[in-house]
């Protein structure tokens, strides 16, 4: 079904607008910005025209999604399809774009790795390198490269002559310590690029801009989604993080493990008594895909379906969930440690965001750290569009619920480097 046809969102002349794409192994993501009148200006909220989605790549009954993004939200477009691929899928994004009436200036790309090579947002320009630099970089994220190398490569395609911008999820990262990077290894090891890096850079750096360096203070940032990581905030700067190499370390998530104890690894490659040792392939797999709350409960990663059956007394959702709250509880402690303190809790991203019941697990545990979180607070945050303050009046460190927008963060990036 499509509604209002090519109404929506409407302007007087812009200087250009800047779409922002987020591939995912099943899914585009896209958001629409028209550029300030201001050439000095910076792109905000404001400058929204439409936010897209189209899930379910890869089956006969895809859906896009198009909604405006100011005034009364309307949904602009609703239709089921099919998509073969994250190229048809961006494909069906650019038609809605046109549709609206704009012709992007600019694409900026959501980049979960760069690599060792690419730290910071950069500029594809025709003939440079720098996609082949991405493509070497593949084995540090198999799990979102692959389909975010195809979304750049058919967004070149559809738009020759457009500007492309990479938005690196690891460059906010850049101010790491070497204590906090540098892994227990030989030194060789850093010459093949192994090093944390961390992850989820664009919430993190979104939530610093809406909130205020100085007023976050010490903070730790708790960005909670199908993947999941925290990070230390130090004067608006990440000083460590929970994710390492690739986003498969750290908390535990929705299909991958979080940290294990690297014997696991060996033994499950090692043959046994029980049968061969696993492949390479399966245990990538297994580790990207079969592991986490996926694994815990033999197939359910959905937070809301786990707390459901956590309602309903299933034993096997009770401990998924279990191990999950207290593998962020941990995180939380052992970066208060590394900041020598903490003024600031934050939560953020889909599950951070919107559900009261794991931030209420999550603190329930944490007032010798001054963190104590008001329920009936903490309930009427959920589905704000601003960030809230949740702490109860005897906190003395504030916990915050801040709805991240990396799609802004990506808009910056590009409006800035292709000025």
């Amino acid at each position: 079904m499509t509604t209002g046809g090519a109404a929506g969102p409407t302007a007087g002349p812009t200087t250009g607008s800047i779409l922002c794409v987020n591939i995912g192994s099943s899914s585009v993501k896209a958001a629409l910005y028209d550029l300030p009148a201001d050439p000095d200006a910076a792109i905000g909220a404001h400058d929204g025209v439409a936010r897209m989605l189209v899930d379910g790549i890869g089956t006969d009954r895809a859906h896009l999604l198009v909604r405006a993004t100011t005034g009364d939200r309307a949904v602009l477009v609703d239709e089921d399809q099919p998509v073969a691929d994250q190229a048809r899928g961006l494909d069906l994004v650019l038609d809605a774009v046109s549709r609206l009436g704009r012709t992007p200036s600019a694409v900026g790309h959501r980049v979960v790795h760069g690599g060792p090579e690419l730290r910071n947002h950069v500029r594809l320009d025709a003939g440079d390198e720098v996609l082949a630099t991405l493509r070497a970089a593949v084995s540090f994220a198999p799990l979102h490269l692959p389909a975010e190398i195809a979304g750049v490569e058919a967004a070149q395609a559809r738009l020759p002559g457009v500007a492309q911008v990479l938005c690196l999820d690891t460059a906010f990262h850049q101010t790491l310590p070497e204590v906090a990077w540098h892994f227990p290894l030989p030194s060789s090891m850093l010459d093949r690029g192994i090093r944390r890096y961390g992850f989820h850079g664009l919430s993190y750096e979104y939530v610093v801009d809406t909130v205020g360096a100085g007023p976050l203070g010490r903070a730790i940032i708790a960005h909670l989604g199908s993947g999941a990581s925290l990070a230390a905030i130090q004067h608006g700067r990440s000083v460590d993080t929970t994710m390492g190499l690739t986003p498969t370390g750290g908390i535990v998530m929705g299909t991958r493990p979080g940290d294990l104890d690297p014997g696991v690894l060996l033994h499950v490659l090692a043959p046994t008594a029980h049968g061969p040792g696993m492949d390479p392939e399966k245990l990538t797999r297994l580790l990207d895909h079969g592991s986490g709350l996926f694994g815990l409960t033999d197939g359910v990663a959905d937070v809301r379906t786990l707390l459901d059956r956590r309602a309903a007394g299933e034993d096997q959702a009770t401990l998924a969930l279990a191990i999950f709250v207290q593998s962020i509880r941990k995180a939380v402690g052992a970066l208060t440690t590394v900041l020598e303190g903490v003024d600031t809790l934050v939560f953020t991203a889909g599950v951070g965001e919107h559900s009261p019941a794991i931030r209420a697990d999550v603190t329930a545990s944490l007032a010798h750290l001054g963190i104590v979180v008001d329920p009936d607070a903490n309930d009427a945050a959920t589905g704000r569009a601003t960030w809230t303050d949740i702490s109860a009046p005897a906190a003395t460190t504030r916990t915050l619920v801040v709805p991240t927008d990396e799609e802004l963060m990506i808009a910056r990036h590009t409006a800035e480097l292709t000025r």
